[in-house]
């Protein structure tokens, strides 16, 4: 399975949302907003305003309920919104969150999209 085969599971499995419906998610609570760029990344723009950052290559170890370095904002009970730049590597993180357990997990896609629809940003 190449990479364009892992995207289109991954954007079947977990919705993609737009900056509007990501804000009224966020609002009602029990969400929990991750940004699973690269360090530099989130250095460079900020990220969501409340949102952590796991950076992808570390998902499956923070998310993991079974495992020791679990992040402890990680819970089955919350809406979980991923991005990233541009929408891969959110689709993909999301599709691990769902392969993790996660029943309500969303793409918002990328922060730039976030940024350009007047989204709270923490720098």
């Amino acid at each position: 399975m190449g990479v364009k085969q892992m995207l289109e599971a991954a954007n079947a499995a977990v919705p993609k949302i737009t900056p509007a419906q990501a804000k009224e998610m966020i609002a009602k609570g029990n969400t929990l907003v991750v940004d699973v760029r690269d360090g530099t990344e989130v250095a460079a723009t900020g990220k969501v305003a409340g949102a952590i950052h796991v950076q992808r290559g570390l998902l499956e170890f923070k998310a993991d309920p079974e495992a020791p370095s679990l992040d402890k904002n990680f819970s089955k009970d919350k809406t979980i919104i991923v991005y990233c730049a541009s929408g891969g590597r959110s689709a993909l993180s999301g599709k691990t969150l769902k392969d993790l357990g996660y029943d309500k997990v969303f793409n918002l896609g990328g922060f730039k999209d976030w940024a350009d629809s007047g989204g709270a940003i923490d720098k």
